[in-house]
This record gives C-alpha cells, structure tokens and sequence, in this order.
C-alpha cells in the first residue's frame, strides 16, 4: 500500500465528502482524486518521471497538500521544504536532493528568482495566487483529468520523500523514506486508533513532519483534514469547537500555552479523542495538567525523523491509568510502548541488547525506520542488520513502556557523576513560575562540567537564581541541582519546537566571552 492507495480507498468511503478544507476552501475526495490525476499528467508531461524528486514549499495549505497527492500519483519522490526554515536552507536542500520541479505558494514569490539562480534547472509551478515569475498551477495543469496508468511494477518499493533532519546539533542530514515506511505508519495508527465516525483531524503543525503523515490514516478512513496555515493557539480552539475535531498533535510548548489561556477551561473540547503530543520530552507536571484539564484524551508518540511518525506511543487509556493509581504514577514519565509495526530494545555497549531496568540507547526495528541518507546522488543505507540507533538514552521496564533518560549527547559528567539534562528539567517545569526551561553544561574549572538552567517564567512571575537552585538541591542533591540559572525571555526552538541546546551553548560562549 502507497500513500496514494491510502487516497483512493478513502474516496471509496467517501466519494462527494469533504477530504480537504481550508479556511473557506474544501475540495471532496472525488476533486481531490481527479486532481492528483490532473498534476500526475502534468508532471509527465514536463517530462518528470517515476522517481525523479518534486519538491513543495508552503505553509501548511489545501493546494500544498493537493500537490503532495499528484506528485505521489506520478510516483515522484517528495521533497518537503519548511515554510519556517531559512530560504538559503532549504534552497540547500533542494540543490542538495537534485529536485526537478517546485510547487511553491504564491507568499513565496520574491524568492522564486534565487531559487531558479542557485537550484539550477529547477521548474517552479505557483499556487494559492499569481506570481508572475510562475505559471499558476491551474493553468500548468491544463484540462487533462484522465485517470494516470496504473503502475506496472510494485509501488510500494518506491522512496516516499527526502526530507531534512532537525539539524538540531549542526547540518541536516537528508533522510530518505520510504512507501513501506507509510504503510507500517498508517497501519499502526488504524490498529491504536478508534473513532465512532469518520474522523476530523486537525492539521495545525507542518505537514512536512510528523503531524502531515499522521493525517494519512484520517484519509484512509475517508475522513476530513481541516487545515490550518500555522499552531495559532486561538484558531486553533474556534477550530476543534466549531468542527468538532476528533484529534490533532501540538508540540509540548503549544499544549504549556493553550493551557495557560484565560478561561481554556470554559471552553468546548468534547469531540477531542485523541490530543497527541510529540516532537520533544514532556513535562510531566503540565500533562497533569492536561490530563485534568482535557481528560483521557491526551497521548504521546515518540519518533524522529528518520524513524517517522511514531515508533512507540503512551496510550489515552494508559496515560489515565498512570493519572488515577498511584501504584502506576511513575507511567507518567514513560513515552509509551512500541507501536504494532515498531520493533525497540535498549542497547548497551558492543550492541548488546540490556535487560529491563537497564539503561542504553534506544533502538529501533521497522519499515518506518529510514531506508538511510542521502548523499552525492544516492542513498546511503542504514544498518544491514536493520536496528537504527536514535540517540536516546532510555530504560524499558517489564511490561515494555520505555522511558526517555535523555539524548546522549546531551549527557553531562559533572566532577566525575553523570547528570541527566531531562531529569533536571523535569523538576524545574514543575515550579508553577516556569513557562519552559532547558539544561545544559557548561565548563567549569572545578567540575569539568557544570550544570546550568536556562529558564522561561510565566508572565508576572517571580523567582530568583538562588531559590530555584535551593528548590532543585531540595529534591535533586547537590550533584544534579543547577551551579547556576539564567533567565530569558524565550528560548531559541527549531521550527518544530525543539529546544536547540546547540544555539543556547553557543549564546551562552558569546555572553561569557563579552
């Protein structure tokens, strides 16, 4: 199964239903279909192949999501480009990946001349709008709504995109996926997820990541996919009131914020089924908080990119479970269990896989895990053996659920003891001044590595660097408790949310430097 197959059984479902609205704008899955057959043709016609790379760049958008559909109907890999990235990095990626055609939304019109300058040969077709350096999409794609041929070998061997790591610690990677990483992605989320109708979905955070794929398995219901351009918090709420969405995924730095709005608790979230939180660690006190506050809907998957979407999940039904027994409290910190498609173990040194309780690095088994990178024009596969190491440092316990020590090169070694990152973050997220936090090390001529607390506060709160230190030493020690705190207005965060401690060390050598 294809993403497209995905696309065709839900119009089977659901033939004059809404597939895609946007704002004012839907189309039904009967002109969603006969428009990926429209841009299929138009591709071929631009003498663009199976497998020659597309690429989109858009905010989240009806026709940016229309585009993605023809150019997996023409068996064309996806080139996904971030609308909040910087245009000279994805201009890279481009250049990078070798892609043959852009659908660009019309907002990004100025840029089309130094894209053309530097991805040398590109085609750029225009949407949403006219620019004038661009044919329209309406008029590239001509009249032609012929069904495209059927292909003529197996489809599902195909490459579904090339997309860019997080970059969160120095230059993305160009992670290839693949049509059989889709189907184990939609297959697990129809074997967790059950709805009593058609579901609404949300499409708040980019398409380009995680939150796009989890769309897929609402299409293969034929279900409807509301869309929104960005995570506007406010549009957000009149959205799931006014059409009864049945879930979405926010990052966790949305959910402190919708949670911190005036009178949320006033507010109609009934329909909600699923509030699926992922992209970055969880503070365990604010998903008390949304537990309290939403009830059992809220989840979290866990996954990276080139492991996408979810490699494992904690459960609305467990996460309330972990809420109301006291014996099962701990739960709240684990990030669920592997997904049904999903094989994860922990691993030690020399690849030895641990025993429960035991900590190493999480690795992964699964067709959702990367078919490897790409480099110099092809594809540098991933291990032979097929586990994929993430990064992470995390323990499982007897019944499976895994929990997230921290990433491994976040790790600090503090005279001689090691000091995790996230369990120190852990304990600050849960003082009620604190809107976010992030801990690094840095170096110090007594500990070889000290530990420090960036810290957000709440609008109007008051906390001082000597009482949160003597907070934490009061339940961390005197080993893990910050050396030291700053605070700061915000915190620099990759367009998905994602602290970038790479940016926070660096700022932090320039102030010490000054």
């Amino acid at each position: 199964m294809t993403l497209i197959d995905f696309l065709d059984h839900g119009g089977s479902l659901s033939r004059e239903l809404p597939c895609l609205v946007d704002g004012d704008a839907q189309l039904s899955y009967r002109e969603v279909v006969q428009w990926s057959h429209r841009i299929a043709w138009a591709l071929n016609r631009e003498g663009i192949r199976e497998h020659d790379r597309v690429a989109i760049l858009s905010h989240n958008n009806l026709w940016a999501y229309v585009a993605l559909l023809g150019l997996q109907r023409a068996r064309c890999v996806w080139i996904p480009l971030n609308a909040r990235s910087s245009m000279q990095e994805n201009i890279r990626h481009l250049v990078r990946t070798g892609a043959r055609l852009l659908f660009v939304h019309s907002e990004f019109q100025a840029d089309i001349e130094d894209i053309r300058s530097q991805a040398e040969g590109i085609r750029v077709v225009c949407f949403a709008g006219d620019a004038p350096e661009a044919p329209r999409l309406e008029d590239w794609v001509g009249e032609n709504d012929n069904a495209y041929p059927p292909p003529q070998d197996d489809p599902a061997a195909d490459d579904f995109r090339i997309t860019s790591s997080g970059g969160t610690t120095g230059e993305p990677k160009a992670v290839v996926q693949t049509q059989r990483g889709v189907e184990a992605g939609v297959a697990s989320l129809l074997a967790l997820l059950h709805y009593d109708d058609k579901p609404r979905y949300l499409l708040c955070n980019p398409m380009t990541h995680a939150a796009g794929i989890i769309s897929f398995h609402v299409m293969a219901l034929g279900g409807t996919i509301y869309i929104l351009r960005t995570p506007d918090l406010p549009r957000v709420i009149e959205q799931i009131e006014r059409h009864r969405i049945a879930m979405l995924m926010l990052t966790p730095t949305s959910l402190y914020s919708l949670l911190d709005i005036p009178g949320i608790s006033d507010r109609d979230f009934s329909s909600l089924r699923y509030l699926l939180i992922g992209a970055a660690p969880l503070s365990v006190a604010k998903l008390r908080q949304a537990i309290a506050m939403f009830g059992p809907v809220v989840m979290q998957g866990f996954g990276q990119t080139e492991a996408s979407p979810v490699v494992a999940m904690m459960l609305p039904s467990e996460y309330e479970k972990s809420f109301q027994d006291p014996a099962l409290e701990h739960r709240l910190h684990s990030c669920g269990r592997a997904t049904p498609f999903a094989k994860i173990a922990i691993r030690g040194e020399g690849g030895r896989l641990l025993k429960p309780g035991e900590r190493g690095e999480v690795v992964v088994r699964s067709n959702m895990v990367m078919r490897g990178y790409w480099q110099d024009g092809q594809v540098v596969e991933r291990n032979a053996l097929g586990w994929h190491g993430t990064g992470d440092i995390a323990y499982q316990d007897e019944e499976g659920f895994i929990y997230i020590v921290d990433r491994i090169r976040d790790l600090i070694i503090s005279g001689g003891f090691n000091v995790f990152p996230s369990e120190v973050e852990q304990t600050i997220w849960s003082f009620p001044e604190i809107q976010d936090c992030t801990v690094v090390g840095v170096p110090d001529a007594k500990w070889g590595e000290a530990v420090k607390a960036i810290v957000v506060l709440k609008s109007g709160a008051s906390l001082s660097e000597t009482e949160l230190i003597g907070r934490c030493k009061a339940r961390l020690g005197g080993v893990k408790a910050p050396k030291s705190v700053e605070f700061w207005a915000d915190l620099p965060k990759s367009p998905l949310g994602k602290v970038l401690k790479t940016e926070v060390r660096r700022m932090l050598r320039e102030h010490s430097a000054n």
